[in-house]
């Protein structure tokens, strides 16, 4: 294990002042943070905020401009091999080979980690199990549905056993139900291997369903940073939501003037209100909209999630912006030296 480098903390991944640049373009500005052994730690933020870009730079696929990190006490830098031996990363992007079956995919794996013969079968037959893909070994891959896809490439992050498994946007794309399930099998990686688990993702209840620990991402920078619970207890009150007939700037004015409104965003003919008191503020809407003449054809109530903490955090809602990452970010195996 290498030591603590360049005054580096001691934290299973520990990031000091990391910077990436892509000409002029800032995707990761002057990053430092500590995530701790044994942790289900999140990267929320939409596509283009740095999640993928600080996922390459700690799995050593793209330098740093500045800063440094060390993973399970390396550095990223100068021990790239030791970095790799350590960690399994599921790509953002597919990585199989479809040409291959789902066992072949997996032996290929244990190859370039140097496994011996009777370990790749044993590790094979132990991951396929966890995935729930013992019966479809055998088939090549191309005849896999998306989420077994999704599911294969887990247990191919898992052959080699790794300390700290990156998962890039692991159910992007896949129907609720196929996520569901693959929530499932990352709750069973956290109890089974006790492996630290950095889990990316623009899905607000992903993150608050599977995170201990939340960093949200926008710009390149983390705007903030603690628990989900604590994220959303940080908002208060009640989120009070508005279905308005014909929307009216003047009314949408009138209810930011109104001191029980902490916060407040309009689009599309809905408005969110983030209040302290929700049930006994209604009336006070209403007598509002009364005043401009604005027609409100339905109000709801609800505690605040992680949708209205990024909202307050950033000005706007997460989506997929349609923004990729750079080009350096490639689809490439985790090459390693053989032990």
């Amino acid at each position: 294990m290498g030591g603590d480098k360049g005054g580096i903390a001691s934290g299973i991944i520990s990031i000091k002042g990391l910077t990436k640049k892509f000409g002029e373009l800032t995707a990761l500005g002057n990053m430092t943070l500590e995530i701790e052994q044994g942790e289900l730690f999140g990267l929320l933020g939409p596509n283009g905020a740095g999640k993928t870009t600080l996922i390459s730079m700690l799995s050593t696929m793209l330098p740093a401009t500045s800063g440094g990190a060390t993973v399970c006490g390396h550095d990223v830098r100068r021990e790239e091999d030791a970095v790799r031996q350590c960690i399994g990363i599921v790509f953002q992007d597919p990585s199989l080979d479809d040409d291959l079956t789902g066992e072949e995919n997996l032996d290929f794996h244990g190859r370039l980690y140097g496994m011996d013969f009777r370990t790749r079968g044993s590790r094979m037959a132990e991951v396929l199990r966890l995935v729930d893909l013992e019966d479809r070994r055998d088939d090549l891959v191309k005849t896999y549905s998306g989420g077994m896809r999704r599911r294969l490439e887990i247990a191919r992050g898992l052959m080699h056993r790794p300390r700290v498994l990156f998962l890039d946007e692991p159910t992007l794309g896949l129907d609720p139900q196929t996520r569901r399930k693959i929530w499932n099998y990352i709750r069973s990686l956290k109890d089974s291997y006790g492996m630290t688990i950095i889990l990316t993702t623009h899905y607000m209840d992903e993150a608050d369903q599977l995170c201990s620990r939340i960093a949200v991402i926008d710009h390149g920078e983390i705007v903030a940073l603690d628990s989900p619970e604590a994220l959303k207890a940080s908002l208060g009150g009640d989120v009070l939501e508005l279905d308005i007939a014909d929307p009216d700037p003047v009314f949408i004015e009138q209810l930011k003037n109104l001191e029980e409104v902490d916060h407040i965003s309009s689009q599309n003919g809905k408005v969110a209100l983030t209040v302290k008191n929700g049930e006994s503020f209604i009336p006070r809407i209403f007598e509002t909209a009364q005043t401009v003449g604005v027609e409100i054809t339905s109000v709801s109530m609800r505690k605040p999630n992680l949708e209205d903490v990024f909202l307050k955090l950033t000005g706007r809602e997460i989506r997929d912006e349609g923004v990729k990452e750079p080009k350096e970010r490639m689809r490439i195996y985790m090459w390693a030296r053989r032990r």
